[in-house]
């Protein structure tokens, strides 16, 4: 069986708060360390029925920056609950969500 792996590196300040967060992957294609700003990973219980979130991202993540991770995070649900389950009104209403959004973000940082 292949293996794959996914490791995230967390350096953190005094008060616990991320500074640095660097990941790698066995299939990434190089062995050297990314920097990213933040990250968000969601995994099923399926014992519990329910997901277990890890948000993190470091003090220099804009806030701009921020809201834009999260619309292109949703877009990406929206695009795994079509191709998973194949439901088109479910992954259909996540897109028009984040297009609100989007439009929201733009008015809210004067990018129109």
């Amino acid at each position: 069986m292949k293996k794959s792996e996914i490791n995230f590196t967390v350096e953190l300040d005094d008060e616990n708060v991320p500074e640095k967060i660097t990941w790698n992957a066995s299939e990434k294609g190089s062995s050297d360390p990314d920097e990213t700003k933040s990250i968000s990973i969601s995994l099923w219980d399926h014992e519990q029925k329910n997901t277990m979130r890890m948000d993190l991202w470091t003090k220099e993540m804009p806030v701009d920056e921020m809201k834009r991770f999260y619309i292109d995070c949703l877009g990406g649900l929206a695009q795994s609950v079509l191709n998973s389950t194949g439901d088109e009104f479910m992954s259909q209403q996540m897109n028009d969500l984040c297009e609100k959004l989007v439009e929201h973000v733009k008015k809210e940082f004067g990018m129109q």
